[in-house]
């Protein structure tokens, strides 16, 4: 296995290239594709940008790679919430609380998500955008899911990554209609998105 010097300090290529793409989805989350760059996304993971490019190739492909490793990401919250015998919720609700709490921990999965789709009509970065929401959807078919029932998943997803995304969770607690709509989104998940609610 290869591995990378910094300073007196040895780190693995495979760790390396994790460390480049945790940057990466904060970066593309914070910045969005067109803003960022990947000298930018060098800095945020503290390495040469001549190294982001010579592992990854281009911007797009770093992307790209963003993109299949979110939705991976994704999956195995999923995929835990199915597998939490013990846990007493509805599948739905352990799957809606597993995503919630995956995006509050890397806010850059959500905003790297929405940038792909907001990319759809890009040739190399829509096929990989909905292919990615297929496989979300599929998977919700695999746990048992009827087809409207994972289409209403999906939509209160999409629901949640716009609440998120929007910045409207500053106005909780100042407008009526705002907090509604989030008490009603996020249910006793409400603290992750407002913390001074639970208090």
């Amino acid at each position: 296995m290869s591995s990378v010097v910094t300073g007196s300090e040895r780190i693995p290529a495979a760790e390396r290239r994790e460390q480049i793409l945790d940057a990466a989805t904060r970066v593309f989350g914070e910045l969005g594709y067109a803003g960022t760059t990947t000298d930018r996304v060098a800095r945020e993971a503290g390495i040469s940008q001549p190294y982001v490019v010579r592992m990854f190739g281009t911007k797009e492909r770093l992307f790209i790679e963003v993109l299949e490793r979110t939705c991976d990401r994704i999956l195995a919250a999923f995929d835990a919430a199915v597998d939490a015998d013990g846990d007493p919720r509805p599948l739905a609700a352990r799957i809606g609380a597993a995503y919630v709490e995956l995006v509050d921990t890397d806010r850059g999965i959500l905003l790297s998500l929405m940038q792909g789709f907001i990319l759809g009509h890009d040739p190399a970065i829509g096929p990989v955008a909905r292919a990615g929401f297929m496989r979300l959807f599929e998977r919700l078919r695999e746990a048992g899911f009827g087809p409207d029932e994972s289409t209403g998943f999906m939509a209160r997803g999409m629901l949640i990554n716009t609440l998120l995304a929007s910045g409207l969770a500053s106005s909780i607690g100042e407008d009526r209609c705002v907090s509604e709509l989030f008490t009603s989104t996020f249910g006793d998940k409400i603290g992750i998105v407002a913390p001074s609610t639970q208090d």
